[in-house]
């Protein structure tokens, strides 16, 4: 029978496995398309939709909207004429889901509002104007691995003369900004943070110093949690048991670091994984400890 230390373990394991850790990087494009412009997004005031799109008086109307500071870019995609905006749509979802993102809005056909409004008025497109009935829209929200917050706009629509297209804006919201939609509750979970390690009596981690004052201070708030997962990749002829081993000793070994710098003992919670889950992230392969804080 599974304890509960066991499984609090279990749980912790996997919300580690489920946080993303690159949701910094742009969406890869769908493969059947063509990138045909890119504009760089700096604003104080960038405008962001959660609810359908009105213009009234000239005026742009939303029930949920707003004007946040934020970096990042704009691009713009015409689909091949074998490829369908659906196919489309599906495959930024996809990416967004395997990221851990949460949508905060979506709305399709003449639910969205009217397309003029939002190839001209909103993203500024023209190309974008379509109809109104061959539409979607996105929003959605992923944290980093430092803790920063990240907005990926995916619109797709079809024009009268039945070209297709999609617009993807990745923006880096500013930390002081309120999204309307993200309660404080899913910015509890901060990682991971993927550090490599080598060595067999004495180990080397390669972290940056930045990450690990980044740790320290978030483990120094109330009820914080700092969950370390070591993991290790199987040599030839390894057994299982010999490469969890080394994950272990590699995994105790950075827990005592993490003491003497400022992170004590009780609260750290340490999970021995080896060799026993791949994940498909490059950046998430080999002999690594993946740390993640969870917050009260």
């Amino acid at each position: 029978m599974m304890t509960l230390s066991s499984r609090w373990m279990l749980s912790a394991l996997l919300l580690l496995l489920a946080v993303p850790a690159r949701a910094d990087a742009f969406p890869d494009p769908f493969p059947q398309s063509t990138r045909e412009a890119s504009v760089e997004i700096e604003s104080p005031g960038h405008l962001v939709l959660f609810s359908p799109v009105r213009e009234i008086n000239d005026e742009i109307r939303s029930e949920t909207m707003a004007r946040l500071p934020v970096t990042g870019e704009g691009r713009l995609y015409q689909l091949a004429r074998d490829a369908t905006r659906r196919e489309a749509r599906d495959h930024y979802l996809r990416g967004l889901q395997e990221e851990g993102a949460r949508i905060l809005f979506e709305c399709e056909n003449v639910r969205c509002g009217r397309s003029v409004i939002w190839a001209n008025r909103v993203f500024g497109q023209a190309v974008l104007n379509g109809r109104d009935s061959e539409q979607d829209y996105l929003v959605a929200v992923s944290e980093d691995g430092d803790g920063a917050r990240w907005l990926t706009l995916v619109y797709t629509v079809t024009r009268g003369n039945l070209r297709e297209y999609v617009w993807v804006e990745h923006l880096r919201v500013q930390p002081e900004a309120v999204i309307p939609g993200l309660a404080e509750a899913s910015r509890r979970v901060l990682g991971p943070w993927v550090v490599p390690w080598q060595g067999e009596v004495t180990y080397r981690f390669d972290w940056h110093a930045t990450d690990r004052r980044r740790i320290r201070e978030l483990a120094e708030q109330p009820g914080a949690l700092v969950v370390l997962a070591g993991f290790s990749a199987l040599a030839p002829d390894e057994s299982y048991e010999s490469a969890r081993a080394r994950a272990e000793a590699a995994l105790t070994s950075l827990s005592e670091v993490l003491a003497r710098t400022g992170v004590s003992r009780d609260r750290q919670r340490l999970i021995v994984v080896g060799p026993g889950i791949a994940l498909s992230d490059p950046e998430r392969q080999g002999n690594r400890i993946e740390i993640v804080v969870i917050r009260r």
